[in-house]
């Protein structure tokens, strides 16, 4: 299995896809999105919630690996420049990605793919983590890796201009585009979110990683680990709005990752979620791997300027028990 991943990858390098072929599969899929998730969104509006055929609700399991006394919860690597190189040093600095992927793990990757925005603009995750994440899944096993979004404005544009889907699709992994069928019904249990649905790839993985951007958020003030999930799920995102914090609050609690790896290379410090501007970004060229999405938040907001004692989702989250803002408690590592 090993050498036919290093087969699969090596083919992958050796073969880059062109923008035209690049586009055909693509918009291949993402016919597919276009079609049913206006079925889905009809379905939304017409009954307040998605219903399946089976009418089943599935629970999810929790991702996380068992803690290490001997590791730090969270590795800072901010020595140079090259993406790969840093997400490689704050992977190994909590002991490998060997720790957290076995042999033979089906791996789904959440980058954030919101925006039909270039890298420049800082408003998706750079596409160099991505593709080093994929990588170090491979090499520590993983038989499948799978990278995936929900994005905010068209699917086929944002994953092309925002580099992911190239450097991932070499990295050798599986470019999921949402439609309706990738989709199933659970139970979040939140105090906002009661039942949603939820992407497959996500509740059927072996492992999830969590790999935001940090950036600034117009409604929420900042957006990294815990604001991320947001493209994990379908249905009537904009409700969600009208109580920001719970339901960002509601979505950590729901999904726990094995790993959070925070992509703060370029930040977006103003006009975000969406950016444009390219003034409105600073180059911090920092990576940031946690296994706390609240404390990995807390150091984030302080990259782009955010105070964040005031961002309500990570109060939230503290009281209930995802993770803490007091980086005192926190052991960190530089590398």
């Amino acid at each position: 299995m090993r050498e036919r991943t290093k087969n699969r990858n090596d083919k992958a390098m050796k073969e880059s896809p062109s923008r035209r072929e690049a586009l055909k599969r693509i918009g291949a899929t993402a016919a597919v999105a276009v079609g049913a998730g206006a079925l889905a969104t009809l379905r939304w509006d017409r009954h307040g919630q998605a219903r399946e055929a089976s009418s089943q609700r599935h629970a999810i399991k929790d991702f996380r690996v068992p803690p290490r006394t001997d590791l730090p919860t969270m590795a800072v690597a901010k020595r140079g420049t090259d993406p790969n190189s840093l997400t490689r040093a704050a992977i190994d600095a909590l002991g490998g990605m060997s720790r957290f992927v076995a042999k033979g793990d089906v791996v789904t990757i959440k980058p954030n793919v919101g925006w039909d925005r270039s890298p420049m603009h800082a408003a998706n995750t750079n596409p160099e983590v991505v593709a080093s994440v994929v990588r170090a899944c491979y090499e520590a096993g993983a038989k499948h890796v799978i990278v995936t979004d929900y994005s905010c404005n068209e699917v086929q544009r944002s994953f092309q201009r925002s580099g992911i889907w190239k450097a991932a699709y070499e990295a050798g992994a599986e470019v999921l585009l949402p439609a309706e069928h990738q989709f199933r019904t659970v139970a979040v249990g939140g105090t906002v979110l009661g039942e949603w649905p939820v992407l497959r790839p996500i509740i059927d993985a072996d492992k999830v990683i969590n790999v935001p951007i940090a950036k600034h958020h117009s409604l929420a003030r900042f957006t990294g680990c815990m604001k991320n999930w947001y493209g994990l799920i379908g249905g009537r995102r904009n409700r969600l709005h009208q109580d920001i914090n719970t339901s960002i609050a509601d979505l950590a609690a729901f999904i726990r990752p094995t790993l959070t790896i925070i992509d703060a290379v370029r930040v977006l410090v103003r006009n975000g979620p969406q950016g444009g501007n390219i003034d409105d970004t600073r180059e911090m060229n920092t990576v940031i791997a946690t296994l706390d999405e609240i404390a990995g938040d807390t150091y984030a907001c302080e990259l782009i300027g955010e105070n964040p004692e005031r961002v309500g989702y990570l109060r939230l989250g503290q009281q209930r028990g995802i993770g803490t803002m007091n980086l005192k408690q926190v052991q960190i590592r530089e590398v």
